[in-house]
């Protein structure tokens, strides 16, 4: 299957599921949609404030969305509906998924390099969120503010 339909599945997924999850009293944080060892899956990563999904809350999102992509038929062959937590290393999709975290430690990918000393890569504390970036400061190479648009991927970084 070629990426665009998977990122256009996953884009349509997220838009027709998050007022039905969140209509459950949750957030749904991020969709994927990947081909696996046992054929294609539908996952959805969920949150509630204070964070602690459980298998009761997993179960009732599956309820609530099951019928809808059935009727909706958004994927035209067969898959696996999954609905999980986000983890420790819960994803940092949305402004607001920054906001919660800031002051803790988070990684974050870049689509090209950013800052100075250019680096793709950081991992540190976020000290930061404004309206189109953040900041984070990396250990012995100070702080670095990314561009919300130039971040690849970015997750909380849970320290044991």
């Amino acid at each position: 299957m070629a990426e665009n339909i998977k990122q256009t599945v996953e884009a349509r997924a997220q838009t027709l599921l998050e007022p039905i999850v969140a209509g459950e009293g949750l957030e749904l944080l991020e969709v994927e949609f990947l081909r696996e060892h046992e054929g294609w899956v539908l996952r959805l990563f969920i949150d509630k404030p204070g964070g602690r999904v459980g298998l009761d809350e997993c179960s009732q999102v599956s309820r609530a969305v099951d019928t809808v992509l059935d009727v909706e038929d958004l994927i035209p062959h067969e898959y696996n509906l999954e609905v999980s937590s986000p983890g420790v290393n819960r994803p940092l999709k949305k402004p607001q998924h920054y906001e919660r975290v800031k002051g803790q430690r988070v990684k974050v990918k870049t689509f090209g390099p950013v800052g100075e000393p250019p680096r793709k890569n950081f991992t540190g504390t976020l000290t930061e969120v404004a309206a189109d970036a953040i900041s984070v400061d990396v250990e012995g190479a100070g702080s670095f503010r990314i561009p919300f648009k130039d971040i690849a991927k970015a997750n909380l970084e849970f320290e044991f």
